[in-house]
C-alpha cells in the first residue's frame, strides 16, 4: 500500500465549511421570539441562524442589534419594541408628506 505526502495545512479528508452568516455585527433587525433556550434567552432566527436574546419570551416582537457571531449562533441585545420603530417610520413618512402638501 503506497501514501501519498500531503503539502504542509492540506487537509485530509471531508472539508466542512459554514456559510456565510445573514447577519453582520452591530446591525439592527426587527424579529418575533419564537422560543425559549434552556438558559431562558429568547430565540429567533434570522434567515435560519439561531440568534440569543436575553430577557425576552416567545411572542416577543423587538427591534435586536447583533453583539457577537459564532461559527453557529449569533447573541443579540434588545434596542426596543418592533412596533415602536414602526411607528417611529410611519410618523417620518407623515411629516415628510405634509411638508410635501405645504410646498405645494
Amino acid at each position: 500500500m503506497r501514501y501519498e505526502r500531503r503539502e504542509r495545512g492540506e487537509r485530509r479528508g471531508f472539508v466542512r465549511g459554514f456559510p456565510p452568516k445573514p447577519v453582520e455585527m452591530g446591525k439592527e433587525y426587527d424579529v418575533e421570539i419564537q422560543e425559549t433556550s434552556r438558559r431562558g434567552e429568547g430565540i429567533t432566527r434570522i434567515k435560519g441562524l439561531v440568534t440569543f436574546v436575553p430577557n425576552t419570551k416567545p411572542g416577543d416582537h423587538v427591534r435586536i442589534r447583533i453583539t457577537r457571531i459564532s461559527r453557529r449562533f449569533a447573541e443579540a441585545e434588545v434596542v426596543g419594541k418592533a412596533e415602536e420603530a414602526a411607528e417611529a417610520a410611519e410618523e417620518a413618512e407623515a411629516a415628510e408628506e405634509e411638508g410635501e402638501a405645504e410646498a405645494a
